[in-house]
């Protein structure tokens, strides 16, 4: 039988390109909680929270996929 190897989660480089002033509460809040601020980069876990928060806030970020670093 053929040994599973352990792949590293993929990761997200989520960077803020648009500012939340006149955005609604909820995607200030959200912005907040991802950690951004005005243009500036941040590394995520590629996960369904991540999605659905980078979702609400879609027209104010960049995303890209990097690889995920082996432990």
């Amino acid at each position: 039988m053929a040994k599973k190897t352990a792949k590293a989660p993929a990761q997200l480089r989520i960077t803020q390109v648009r500012s939340g002033i006149g955005r609604p509460a909820l995607h200030r809040r959200t912005l907040a909680a991802l950690g951004l601020k005005h243009q500036r980069s941040v590394v995520h876990e590629d996960n369904a929270m991540i999605r659905g928060m980078l979702d609400q806030v879609k027209h104010l970020v960049r995303v890209e996929e990097v690889a995920g670093e082996e432990s």
